[in-house]
């Protein structure tokens, strides 16, 4: 018999707990781009900055921690601008390559 255990009672799975280094970070990152989602890349750059602080993470982009919350929430389109700031505060950056 094989041992079940119900839905409610597993952890929820936080990926911010698996982002280490600047590698981690990219590589996840680069993951949501290819999926080519807007909304979900603005979720994601959230996700890393909860893992890294957002309170530092804010400082270093030039924006208020309540700016970065609402630029970073989920369904969200922030400004390139803000994507650039957010990246270069995180250690990584955007780069293009042929598809």
């Amino acid at each position: 018999m094989i041992d079940t255990t119900p839905i409610q009672d597993l952890a929820d799975f936080d990926p911010a707990e698996h982002l280490h280094n600047e590698a981690d970070i990219a590589d996840y990152i680069n993951l949501v781009i290819e999926e080519g989602d807007a909304a979900e890349l603005a979720h994601a750059l959230g996700v890393v900055a909860r893992a890294r602080g957002m309170s530092e993470i804010a400082r270093s982009a030039g924006l208020s921690r309540e700016a970065l919350y609402k630029a970073l929430r989920t369904g969200s389109a922030p400004r390139f601008d803000t994507v650039s700031r957010v990246c270069r505060a995180l250690g990584v950056k955007l780069r293009v390559q042929p598809a």
